[in-house]
C-alpha cells in the first residue's frame, strides 16, 4: 500500500498494481481497478468535480455509489 500526494487537496492510494483509490480532499471519489476507470455518482463541490476530471485525463469512467469506493479502504467494515 502506498499513499501518494499528487496535488493540493489530491492523493492517491495505491492498494495494489491493479488498485488505485484517488481522493479530493479526504473522500475517495474515483478509481482504477483491474484496468477499469470508476467515478462517483455523489455530487460534490466544483473543485473537486475538476480533481476528478484531471484525474481521469478524459478517460471514460463507470459511475459508482460512494460505497463502492469506501470498500477498498476496509472491506471487512460493515455498517452497524
Amino acid at each position: 500500500m502506498e499513499l501518494n500526494p499528487i496535488g493540493p487537496n489530491q492523493t492517491e492510494l495505491r492498494l495494489d498494481a491493479e488498485t488505485v483509490i484517488f481522493f479530493s480532499y479526504k473522500t475517495p471519489v474515483a478509481a482504477f481497478v483491474s484496468g477499469r476507470f470508476y467515478r462517483t455518482t455523489q455530487k460534490y463541490s466544483n473543485t473537486t468535480s475538476r480533481h476528478i476530471s484531471a484525474w481521469l485525463g478524459g478517460v471514460k469512467a463507470e459511475s459508482r455509489s460512494p460505497e463502492f469506493f469506501t470498500k477498498f479502504l476496509c472491506p471487512t467494515w460493515q455498517s452497524p
